[in-house]
């Protein structure tokens, strides 16, 4: 039952962490929109990038990160063992869609190192370091 927990734990953190990533993107296409430019069209936005204001990309590190970090909190809090393992997971999890992310959609290399160094392995571990937290105080 434990390896069943562990691997549902697994699984409800990438996909509430991706929620929160693709809602977060959402928000920030309404809140800084592209001018003639479709964001579902991947082609559109990597042809646009070099003309990206900074602005453009608050939401995306934001939609990373933070969708590390929950997903993270998620994955630590429902595993039944080696939490810690399964938030660090997560964040290798969304760091491996960061690299196909920013390969498929190169943008400014200032934002391309904040994004992996920041975004999802010290993020993974500090969610899995709240989760451990809570848990202990919830004792």
């Amino acid at each position: 039952m434990r390896i069943v927990r562990n691997i549902l734990a697994l699984i409800l953190g990438w996909l509430g962490g991706s929620a929160i990533n693709m809602g977060l993107v959402a928000l920030g296409h309404t809140l800084f929109p592209m001018e003639g430019i479709d964001p579902n069209d991947m082609n559109a936005l990597a042809e646009a990038m070099p003309t990206m204001e900074p602005k453009h990309f608050l939401f995306p590190f934001l939609a990373h990160a933070l969708g590390t970090f929950i997903g993270a909190i998620i994955a630590a809090r429902l595993a039944a063992s080696h939490k810690m393992i399964f938030a660090m997971a997560i964040g290798i999890l969304f760091l491996i869609g960061g690299i196909m992310v920013n390969y498929m959609l190169p943008g400014p290399t200032w934002f391309t190192v904040l994004d992996l160094v920041v975004a999802y392995i010290p993020m993974a571990w500090l969610g899995g370091s709240v989760a451990l937290k809570k848990a202990k105080t919830s004792i």
